[in-house]
């Protein structure tokens, strides 16, 4: 038998200290872990899957327009007139390739009641002022659209001061106020989805949704997939839920007139995150956040998204947990953080002492060692066939919640390209489970020390959970969005020549050709 060799002794000493009571404890950890996430989606898409029978049993029952609503007889012209007006507040930034796409899907809405669109832009510099003035001409006789100009937040979050000056231009008649981000690919019914459940129950607070990534075949991509994935679960209760996504959300209108539960002041003191801000207050008050089982949205990410522009958006998430608005807040904040971080790194380190068995197992095959001289056990190996049974469990869980969302995104888009799972790879999914586990809790932790970020060109600093110093500087902030691959800056008084035409290019060919997710 050959001598132990210094590398393959040290080898299998940590493999020996990793079938020690603790680390078995923290691999059983990882694979409960796995289950649990795996238990979550399997609910969501009950859920889901719950939606789309509805949906094909009214279509078997003579209802065509069953993506629009399930009961046909609210199509009715009788009450139709009678839908509330509705104002849709969009806080722009930059202008990428998925935007003009975007942009339409929410213009074109197939609501019945009185609807105005109101585009927010911090100055005419931006990219986006052009891109949207342009398509609103396109659709002038068709649809109440304008571009507001916000100027500069100097209290809070820019998308936080761009959506508080569309609420202040708002209709007087207006009864909700819908938020989207630019991103957000509506279907045709979802105004009219989201208003019904609102005059359903009027106790409601918030209506919110989610999207489905779409990655474009880069790691960054996916782990943005992934890192939405665990979050989609909160979202798919088709009902009440404690999550909220600051890119769908419906209000009332009088909240914002009547600043009822401080929610102006709220958001405009200090305010870094909305969804953040508004789930706090509608804790604190015992208000009811509601999300519809067709609020889903399918959300492409950028061709060209970069791992580098994944971590900067991953910072971003983590930075607003630094951000609070009560102690009550502070202390959930604290909770969610350590809990986070904790179980990112159980569920990671599992993997780290499987590939150590692994490895010790293949050196003990290929160099003919006894596992009396090793000294090593089957636990090692057991204990990653254990691992291995529910990841796959958990991932089959994943692509069954991803393909059950993909069906209902294409039933209730009719009109639109299909989406389909092919184009997504697998094993870059788990790949991005362990980077974005793992990255997460470093992420955090540098948040929680800086207490700044750069988001979009503004660097935020906060001072006791609200922002208290906006430093601005094109030559210091990034030049992209970090998930729409959006240019951020443009000339002043005129598009960009070659970025602006070429993006707008760009985006009209997307807009009827299929993309490389459709079939």
């Amino acid at each position: 038998m050959p001598a132990l060799d210094a590398f393959d002794s040290f080898l299998f000493s940590l493999s020996r200290a990793f079938c020690s009571p603790f680390a078995v404890f923290v691999q059983i950890q990882g694979c409960l872990i796995c289950l649990i996430l795996a238990f979550g989606w399997a609910c969501a898409a009950y859920v889901r899957n719950r939606q789309i029978k509805q949906m094909k049993d009214s279509m078997r029952h003579g209802n065509s327009f069953s993506f629009l609503c399930c009961d046909v007889n609210e199509l009715e012209h009788s009450n139709q007139v009678n839908l509330p007006r509705v104002s849709v507040v969009m806080p722009l930034k930059g202008f990428g390739e998925h935007n003009l796409h975007n942009w339409r899907s929410q213009i074109t809405s197939l609501y019945g009641g009185p609807l105005e669109f109101l585009f927010v832009v911090e100055s005419t510099e931006d990219p986006a002022y052009h891109a949207v003035s342009l398509l609103i001409s396109d659709f002038k006789d068709e649809v109440e659209a304008k571009v507001l100009v916000a100027g500069l937040s100097t209290t809070c979050s820019q998308k936080i001061h761009n959506q508080l000056v569309g609420v202040d231009k708002m209709h007087k008649d207006t009864k909700y106020v819908l938020f989207l981000d630019d991103d957000v690919r509506l279907h045709p019914g979802s105004i009219g989805a989201l208003t019904a459940e609102m005059e359903k129950n009027p106790d409601i607070f918030i209506q919110t949704g989610y999207p489905l990534d779409l990655p474009s075949g880069s790691l960054g991509s996916y782990c943005i997939y992934e890192y939405h994935m665990p979050c989609s679960m909160g979202f798919a209760t088709g009902g009440k839920t404690f999550f909220l996504w600051g890119g769908c959300m419906m209000m009332h209108a009088d909240d914002f007139r009547l600043d009822r539960y401080g929610v102006v002041s709220g958001l405009r003191d200090g305010g870094y995150s909305d969804d953040m801000t508004l789930a706090a207050i509608a804790g604190a008050h015992k208000r009811l956040i509601t999300s519809p089982p067709v609020a889903v949205f399918p959300h492409p990410l950028a061709s060209d998204l970069t791992f580098p522009r994944y971590w900067n958006y991953l910072r971003k998430q983590t930075f607003v947990l630094e951000s609070y608005t009560t102690k009550v807040n502070w202390i959930m904040n604290r909770a969610l953080f350590t809990t986070h971080c904790y179980l990112s790194w159980g569920f990671v380190a599992p993997y780290f002492m499987s590939m150590i068995h692994i490895t010790a197992a293949l050196r003990i095959y290929i160099k003919g060692y006894s596992l009396e001289e090793t000294a090593l056990t089957s636990g090692g190996l057991l204990l990653v066939c254990c691992l291995a049974t529910c990841t796959a469990i958990e991932l089959l869980s994943m692509w069954n919640l991803t393909r059950i969302e993909v069906q209902l995104c294409n039933m209730l888009s009719p009109e639109a390209p299909k989406l389909s799972l092919a184009s997504y790879n697998w094993t870059l999914v788990f790949i991005a489970m362990v980077v974005d586990n793992f990255l997460y809790p470093v992420s955090a932790m540098r948040s929680h020390f800086s207490q700044s970020i750069n988001w979009s060109g503004i660097r935020y600093h906060l001072r006791n959970g609200k922002i208290y110093k906006i430093e601005r500087s094109k030559d210091k902030g990034p030049v992209f969005t970090d998930l729409g691959g959006k240019n951020l800056y443009g000339k002043k008084g005129a598009p960009p020549k070659a970025s602006f035409l070429s993006s707008l290019a760009r985006s009209m060919s997307q807009w009827h050709q299929p993309k490389k997710y459709d079939v």
